[in-house]
């Protein structure tokens, strides 16, 4: 290790988690609003816990389920669909990776280290499985609107699942797809 490395080291990480949050909480705040004023003005307390707990049993589902969810086993579809696109705005994504080359041309998202791909594969299932959980209560509360003939509502947590939560998911089966991709071509298996 080169003398004045670890503390650039401690600066990448905290320059990460900043931008990082920094995009969590605008993409969170945008989204979970109009399901959290929806829930307080029109579900009772009772259908929502029902709505969270089944919402929340997905958290158990194994790794293996979302490799059968996998939608393609090639980047062309998530291409197709603007996952690329999307990954421009999320966390870890393009614009943020930019921002903190500028300050630290050394960084890298993932090593090609046979250790930071697995913990970069974990991650994807970690925030897949994050990210189905809100795609099955925001599909509840999406049917639940419709019955109770509240179309606009409706419609809303319709978009914000879409935004929020399926390209989401699509974007970790993507980053999956890269990484074995990589593993591959470095001999990392």
């Amino acid at each position: 290790m080169k003398p004045g490395q670890q503390p650039n080291i401690c600066k990448i990480k905290w320059a990460v988690a900043g931008y990082n949050a920094v995009a969590n909480v605008v993409w969170s705040v945008l989204n979970l609003t109009p399901a959290f004023i929806f829930c307080y003005r029109f579900v009772p307390a009772t259908l929502l816990l029902i709505f969270l707990a089944t919402s929340l049993l997905t958290a158990f589902l194994p790794n293996s389920f979302f490799y059968r969810m996998q939608l393609s086993k090639t980047k062309n579809i998530y291409q197709k669909l603007g996952v690329g696109f999307v990954n421009k705005f999320t966390q870890n994504g393009e614009i943020i990776n930019k921002l903190i080359r500028r300050r630290f041309p050394e960084y890298k998202v993932v090593s090609t280290g046979k250790r930071s791909v697995k913990k970069a594969l974990g991650q994807t299932f970690m925030f897949e499985k994050f990210h189905f959980i809100l795609f099955m209560l925001f599909s509840c509360l999406t049917v639940y609107a419709s019955l109770k003939n509240y179309y606009l509502w409706a419609f809303i947590l319709l978009i914000t699942n879409l935004l929020y939560n399926i390209y989401p998911c699509l974007l970790q089966q993507y980053i999956r797809l890269r990484l074995l991709a990589a593993v591959k071509r470095h001999h990392l298996v």
